[in-house]
């Protein structure tokens, strides 16, 4: 793993000079659970800018790196089911991710002919710091009810995954 700020491209360029990766997996991600009127332009300027932007940065960065090494690689962008279907009160990250997606497949098209194989994956709902907080809600538990698992994903590295009895 690489440490850098996706929404800064100069970051991102100076994290991975010099660098070629036989794969990327972009998986910055940010959001705010706010009503559509209630987003402010920062709220959704970081949204974009780290789930939509940072994306585009990193593999345009990495791709480059491999088309000038004369290799080919993986660029794996985590996008999110909310990408693919609505939900209220997350807007600005739904149109991200939606954005992710269509940016995947760009690119895909883009650079198959330099052996570069773009993907995206679109995992359900993952329990993270970011979300942790509304899931042990009423709404929160609600939900996880209409999950046909009746569980969330988690981060095997995060904090171990809420448990309960719920059937």
């Amino acid at each position: 793993m690489i440490e850098m700020d996706v929404a800064d491209p100069k970051s991102v360029e100076a994290a991975l000079k010099g660098r070629v990766f036989d794969t990327v997996i972009n998986n910055a991600g940010t959001t705010a659970s706010l009503p559509a009127l209630e987003h402010g332009p920062a709220e959704i300027d970081a949204i974009i800018d780290t789930n939509l932007k940072g994306a585009f940065h990193v593999a345009r960065i990495a791709a480059k790196a491999m088309i000038d090494a004369g290799r080919g690689g993986c660029i794996v962008n985590v996008a999110s089911f909310l990408g693919t279907r609505v939900a209220s009160h997350v807007s600005a990250y739904a149109a991200s991710k939606e954005g992710l997606i269509q940016l995947t497949r760009s690119l895909a098209l883009e650079w198959a002919r330099h052996g570069i194989r773009v993907n995206a994956i679109c995992p359900g709902y993952i329990e993270t710091d970011l979300n942790r907080e509304f899931f042990a809600t009423d709404a929160g538990q609600a939900l996880i009810k209409r999950v046909p698992q009746r569980r969330l994903g988690h981060d095997p590295l995060a904090a171990p995954p809420r448990t309960g009895g719920l059937r």
